[in-house]
């Protein structure tokens, strides 16, 4: 990169038009994140249509900054009502919510910002500097390296599962058996649809997460209305007290959670939602504190807050490089480059380079205006813990509906949102874990499509599995995974039994 190319991207980039560009696409970020069931996906596509009458940078400029803010944005509500307002919140929201409980909302909410910034500007570094060479280990991976990473994702639905682990594996068999249904099989063959049309397109997973996290804990609120609200006594004096300190101790969360999060961004079809339930499930599984995970740890929020918002760059790095999307936000990014002439590709950078380090910049700048404008939406929203309970509940449900309707524009997003609602209720009133039944949602179509693949490309032999050398790293990390916790269980039996 010369210095010539530089400051002609920063002259493009602090532009008035383009700051003030930045600033507006940041609030309207901001209040679809905020909002449960609006998601990131989402403002990129409602933006798609305004791009069409800005130039080139300002148009990506605008869609960067907004998903970046909306990511963060989904940890507040989180946070505060135990409604993730996009599924990247969801793999820590029953953490933050019991901080809140516990009166330390500010800082899960400080922590969500600070350390989404650091990921954000993490992911951002490996995209300027190494963006063409993970893009070359991304491509790499085939059906046998997905396959594996998505069982990895599945075993850690088992360190989710606070208590006794058997109900964690229950709930996770459910969500895969969720997962299943509808024609989105490799086999283009209906199942579970019962004839019914609107079950042959599958179940859609944001209206069902937004019935088993804020469904479930409105109807917790119903049953409970005669008790005194726990929430109202949360109090929030100063959310960015004590985060050099959180820096300070958990130095090792930051940065696994950065690398993994950017590493898992740049697999094509991963995106920030798996990246946040790997963090989490991984720094849980290392934490030298791992009992206090579920009664309201901040160390699971730092490492997953951190993972979401670098896979948000880490995701543009096959998009870039090969024009191939790591999500689905960078699968409508992909159309507005090519609208705009920036076609993506290994010569992006030689016939765009310009307009490609002003994306960079973009990137750094939409991380670092994230932390005052963050500060804002939170001073804001927190003024819904003073709203009476019987109030503010009925509002939550209307915008629950809201945006389970907006999804398809169906009625039958907002019967799923009640359905699997009053379902989480009753998982969670018997001691079953919701988490472990969203992450095999999430991962359940990738898990067949994946494994299918494989078995045909192999003729059926399991051994292709581990023939590949990433596969059969994958394979056996994932193996060792599952195995040294039963091993280790067989063996304190063993120890016990002695005489």
């Amino acid at each position: 990169m010369t210095t010539a190319v530089l400051l002609q991207a920063l002259a493009q980039v602090f532009d008035p038009y383009v700051l003030w560009v930045i600033l507006c696409s940041a609030a309207f970020g901001l209040f679809v994140g905020a909002v449960p069931g609006l998601t990131a996906t989402m403002a990129t596509a409602l933006l798609v249509p305004v791009t069409f009458f800005m130039p080139p940078v300002p148009a990506v400029a605008s869609i960067v900054t907004a998903t970046a803010m909306a990511i963060f944005a989904g940890d507040i509500p989180s946070c505060l009502l135990r409604m993730p307002g996009t599924p990247a919140s969801a793999a820590y929201t029953d953490e933050a919510y019991a901080m809140t409980k516990k009166g330390q909302g500010e800082l899960a909410l400080g922590a969500g910002l600070v350390f989404s910034v650091v990921g954000g500007l993490f992911g951002t570094l490996v995209l300027i500097l190494a963006a063409p060479a993970l893009a070359e280990v991304a491509l790499k991976f085939s059906s046998f390296e997905y396959f594996w990473l998505v069982v990895l994702g599945l075993a850690s639905a088992v360190f989710l599962a606070f208590g006794d682990p058997l109900k964690g594996v229950v709930s996770l068999l459910l969500g895969l058996l969720v997962a299943s249904v509808g024609l989105d099989n490799p086999a283009g063959f209906p199942r579970f649809t019962f004839g019914n049309a609107e079950l042959a397109g599958g179940l859609t997973l944001i209206p069902i997460m937004i019935g088993m996290f804020a469904v479930s804990e409105i109807l917790r609120n119903v049953t409970r209305i005669d008790q005194p609200w726990e929430m109202a006594q949360a109090r929030m004096q100063n959310v960015m007290r004590g985060m050099w300190a959180l820096t300070r101790r958990y130095p090792l969360a930051i940065l696994r959670g950065s690398a993994l999060g950017t590493a898992v961004g740049a697999l094509p079809g991963a995106g920030a939602d798996i990246a946040a339930w790997m963090a989490y499930a991984v720094s849980k599984k290392f934490s030298r504190e791992r009992e206090k995970f579920g009664t309201g740890h901040v160390e699971g929020i730092i490492e997953a807050g951190a993972a979401n918002n670098s896979a948000l760059a880490g995701a543009w790095i096959p998009a870039l490089v090969f024009g191939i999307p790591g999500d689905s936000i960078t699968a409508i990014v992909i159309g507005v480059l090519y609208i705009k002439g920036l076609n993506p590709g290994p010569t992006i950078f030689m016939n765009n380079a310009v307009a490609v380090y002003a994306i960079f910049i973009v990137f750094i700048l939409a991380n670092l205006i994230m932390i005052p404008l963050g500060l804002a939406a939170i001073r804001s929203a927190k003024h819904l813990l003073r709203a009476p309970r019987e109030l503010l509940m009925p509002v939550i449900l209307l915008f629950c509906i809201v945006g389970s309707f907006a999804i398809n524009n169906t009625v039958f997003g907002v019967l799923l949102m009640l359905g699997f609602g009053l379902a989480a209720w009753l998982m969670e009133e018997n001691g079953f874990p919701v988490a472990p039944a969203i992450l095999g949602m999430v991962l359940g179509a990738m898990l067949e499509e994946n494994f299918i693949s494989s078995m045909i490309k192999a003729d059926g032999r399991f051994l292709a599995f581990f023939e590949r050398p990433i596969a059969g790293a994958l394979g056996g990390f994932t193996l060792l995974v599952l195995l040294v916790p039963l091993a280790r269980a067989w063996l304190r039996r063993r120890a016990a039994m002695r005489p």
